[in-house]
């Protein structure tokens, strides 16, 4: 145990000792059974005599802070009650850039539900956790990717490669390895492009609705985020702002619609980003999982000049957990990608990278994909079945992705907010679309109507259970 001996409370070095552990004990740093060092080294470490430690110690153990056993050493107290806050600082005079304040607090798992229908969520019990654990351990080992050094910002030479393969098999996304950048997924990957293309108060576009987190990251970056409607070809191209640098979207499988842009909007935005020297990141966040049409071609892939970012991870293929993704940008700014990646937090953890590359090359991955994909595709027809046939919902057309969007025409105001809150006094987790429309901040009559039914997370076993208590709370809620 490392202790800090305070140079600046009052008392001798016995009393300065004493209160520095009483306080490590009642604030929880030393907690209950914690074995404290013997004297002596305690001694020796902070530079005082032993005397000073053992004295210390017996005020302690006379208090009920420490017991002493005879021949096994000192321990704080089993029943010595937590009272004080860990970390006793003012709440200071200092605050937040505005924005920041409004951020949203991350979802704990004490939110989890018997029946969960959320949005993004893929299944862990279909990740095979016996082969990824064995090529985590491989490159684990001490000579194995150079541990003791740091590493290219760019990422693991052998992933780079690995995505470029795989996005080119895959997504007919044309790249090599040096096209690639290594990160901690998408946000990680928007953050990284928004730091060298854009100046503070450059106008940004994004969906709408859309995918929050990417529009919250752009606005307290100092960005002028600008909403753009999304209909059923996708994002209108005739609604962009002609000042806007950059243009967010999700052309595979538009966040949280569902529906995919059509390739004539496809070819008008890559022509748009041109005439207007501004950039597209093309966001393919779960493209992998398509279950009826042939996807179209991909932004990147309709892009000669350079103007297209595309980013993608690996949290819905694999786990969220994994924290890997990418971005494949245009030569021009790969440079600039591989400083401002070195300067905010150097690179990956090079084991991880290591082992995904085998993942891919091994042909894992695809095999996972194919077997979630069949898994998913089950569920998905269990959810159409169930939602399709309730009055007043509409399912919006989608073809690939770990959930569905569907419209609600009538019903009382605030309907969507009424059924996510009555679905879940039932154990029963979805999501309003309300969320999602960024101009529904300024006028609550723009955003329509909705849910956002996931499939990922629920377990095969609670699918049917889940849809019915979910289509019993429609029934009622929806009822004019």
């Amino acid at each position: 145990m490392d202790l800090h001996l305070g140079r600046s409370s009052g008392g001798d070095l016995t009393t300065r000792l004493y209160r520095e552990l009483r306080e490590a004990v009642r604030d929880g740093r030393l907690r209950p059974r914690d074995r404290l060092p013997p004297t002596r080294e305690l001694a020796t470490e902070l530079e005082v005599s032993r005397g000073t430690v053992a004295t210390a110690y017996e005020r302690l153990v006379a208090e009920g802070f420490l017991t002493a056993r005879v021949g096994a050493g000192t321990y704080v107290a089993d029943t010595v009650p937590a009272t004080g806050a860990r970390g006793r600082r003012r709440t200071g005079a200092v605050r937040p850039r505005r924005g920041w304040t409004a951020v949203p607090a991350p979802v704990t798992p004490s939110d989890a539900v018997p029946y969960d229908f959320s949005v993004g969520v893929p299944d862990p019990g279909l990740f095979p956790f016996d082969a990824w654990r064995r090529l985590v351990a491989s490159e684990m080992r001490i000579r194995a990717n150079s541990p003791g050094r740091y590493a290219d910002p760019a990422g693991h030479a052998g992933l780079r490669e690995a995505v470029s393969r795989y996005v080119g098999v895959s997504r007919s996304v044309l790249c090599d390895a040096e096209d690639v950048l290594v990160t901690n997924g998408t946000q990680h990957a928007l953050d990284l492009v928004g730091r060298v293309v854009l100046e503070p108060g450059d106008t940004v576009a994004v969906e709408d609705p859309g995918y929050p987190p990417a529009a919250t990251l752009l606005g307290v970056s100092g960005m002028r985020v600008t909403p753009v409607p999304v209909d059923e070809e996708g994002l209108v191209v005739e609604a962009l702002p002609p000042r806007a640098r950059l243009v967010y979207v999700t052309p595979s499988h538009q966040f949280p619609t569902g529906v995919a842009m059509s390739l004539r909007r496809r070819i008008a935005l890559v022509e748009w980003a041109q005439q207007h020297d501004a950039l597209v990141v093309e966001d393919d966040y779960d493209s992998e999982f398509r279950f009826t049409s042939r996807p179209l071609e991909p932004l990147v892939s309709l892009d000669p000049a350079g103007r297209v970012c595309y980013v993608g991870s690996f949290s819905k293929t694999m786990l969220p957990a994994v924290r890997l993704g990418f971005v494949v940008s245009p030569p021009s700014l790969r440079s600039a990608l591989r400083a401002a990646r070195q300067l905010s937090d150097g690179f990956s953890p090079v084991p991880t990278q290591a082992a995904l590359a085998r993942f891919i090359d091994d042909g894992v991955l695809a095999r996972h994909v194919r077997k979630a994909s069949s898994v998913y595709a089950g569920r998905r027809t269990a959810v159409l079945a169930a939602l399709d046939p309730v009055r007043g919902l509409h399912v919006v057309p989608s073809s690939a992705g770990l959930h569905v969007c569907v419209r609600m025409t009538g019903g009382p105001p605030g309907v969507a907010q009424r059924v996510v809150s009555a679905a879940r006094r039932v154990g029963v987790a979805v999501e309003a679309l309300d969320g999602y429309y960024l101009a529904a901040q300024e006028s609550a009559s723009t955003a329509v109507a909705g849910l956002a039914v996931g499939y990922g997370a629920v377990a095969d076993d609670r699918v049917d259970e889940g849809l019915r208590r979910l289509v019993r709370v429609l029934r009622r809620e929806t009822t004019v």
